[in-house]
């Protein structure tokens, strides 16, 4: 299951990431995944919550993000919750190319919540994309 939470910088779609993720930390019996870009979440999210920066990986695009969470999916069958913060800053902001990887990645991770930040508004995304915010 995938879900996007749109909205413009600065109207606490990160905030309430954090919320989500700890709320998920608490009740898991497998593992939570943050990917972000640049480590900024450190402090703010519970230390059994396995944080990844994009950045240390090499993950620009949006087939690198859909391949490294492939890999990491294969590698874990524990992986309950992925969280991403900041989609765009990590993929780019090639609406057409996230739509494609969020439809792939749904089809990966059918049974596995996925939960995306992304700075828009849901006006300004394509269709298939808005498709995604629940």
């Amino acid at each position: 299951m995938i879900n996007l939470i749109p909205g413009k910088k600065g109207t606490g779609k990160t905030k309430i990431l954090v919320d989500a993720i700890t709320e998920a930390s608490e009740k898991a019996t497998g593992y939570i995944v943050c990917i972000e870009r640049g480590m900024k979440l450190t402090y703010d999210i519970p230390h059994k919550v396995r944080l990844v920066d994009a950045e240390e990986y090499g993950i620009t695009s949006y087939d690198t993000f859909y391949g490294f969470v492939a890999g990491m999916l294969a590698g874990n069958y524990d992986i309950q919750e992925i969280y991403v913060d900041g989609i765009l800053r990590i993929g780019g902001r090639d609406y057409e190319e996230l739509g494609d990887m969020l439809e792939k990645l749904a089809i990966l991770a059918k049974d596995i919540k996925v939960v995306f930040t992304i700075s828009a508004e849901p006006d300004d995304l394509p269709s298939d994309v808005r498709a995604f915010i629940k």
